[in-house]
């Protein structure tokens, strides 16, 4: 089926650290694996999406992974309006980003296992505890591996999931899986929850900072006013705005202005310019 929007683009998604089984396998094509299931997408224009499944697959699932209800153009307008000619420019060169609505425990594992590791690196290992403890599932032709289940990862031991090459990162992980699957980590209800308040107990695993909890807050619970500082940011705050930049400004959407910036100072941002 066909989507459009002004405001969605596969490259510009994939490349925006917040997905890791998002694969190019074409040209302006995509692999998606999520909630279990399997899709492919083509960037047919700059407004114009065509996915590998039907009306009713997409309403179940991809119209809300998507986050197709939340209006990105009255933010990107926002922006490009603005007196912040740093952050027009951002906003105009990301402006086909949104942010997913991916599955939480998916997600808190994810960004676990990102820790000290380049996005090659977390893929591989997050392909590896798919393949090694998800279910194997078709789509047409292709075979893929949905992600494990808490259930699934919390019954793994230490030693098989350092085959996925975790390294220091499994106890984290098996940790994590354990309070997921036994209930007493609920991310349902964190994801209803004050963002402050989910920000809180997820800082509290073991193995878990400030950066990832707000990466799992933002991309995992959809909590958009969550900030993640990585390197870009932080390498943004302190070049264009000398450690002067105020969040509070963008309140409610700081997540999206966070997902601008770094797309724009990992791919487009030229001191020089």
């Amino acid at each position: 089926m066909i989507i459009k929007s002004e405001n969605f683009n596969l490259k510009q998604i994939a490349d925006s650290g917040q997905c890791f089984r998002m694969l190019e396998i074409d040209k302006d094509t995509y692999s998606l694996v999520a909630f279990d299931r399997y899709i492919e997408l083509k960037q047919i224009d700059d407004e114009t999406i065509e996915l590998s499944c039907d009306e009713d697959e997409y309403k179940e699932i991809w119209h809300n992974y998507f986050d197709m209800d939340y209006d990105y153009s009255h933010i990107y307008k926002r922006l490009i309006s603005g007196d912040d000619e740093f952050l027009r420019d951002a906003a105009s060169f990301g402006k086909g980003i949104r942010i997913l609505q991916q599955d939480p425990f998916e997600i808190l594992i994810s960004f676990i296992i990102s820790q000290n590791k380049n996005i090659p690196a977390i893929m591989s290992s997050i392909e590896a505890i798919s393949r090694m403890f998800g279910e194997e599932k078709a789509s047409g032709s292709r075979t893929y591996y949905t992600f494990p289940s808490p259930k699934a990862l919390s019954m793994v031991s230490l030693e098989e999931l350092r085959e996925a090459k975790l390294g220091y990162r499994d106890k984290y992980v098996q940790n994590a899986a354990r309070l997921v699957a036994s209930g007493e980590l609920d991310l349902n209800l964190l994801k209803k929850s004050d963002p402050r308040v989910a920000f809180k107990e997820l800082n509290n695993l073991l193995g878990v900072g400030p950066k990832v909890a707000n990466c799992i807050s933002l991309f995992g619970l959809h909590h958009l006013e969550m900030v993640p500082v990585d390197v870009w940011i932080k390498r943004s705050i302190e070049e264009v705005y000398d450690n002067k930049f105020d969040w509070d400004e963008y309140e409610g959407y700081a997540g999206i202005v966070q997902q601008y910036m770094f797309y724009y100072m990992r791919f487009g941002y030229n001191k020089e310019d």
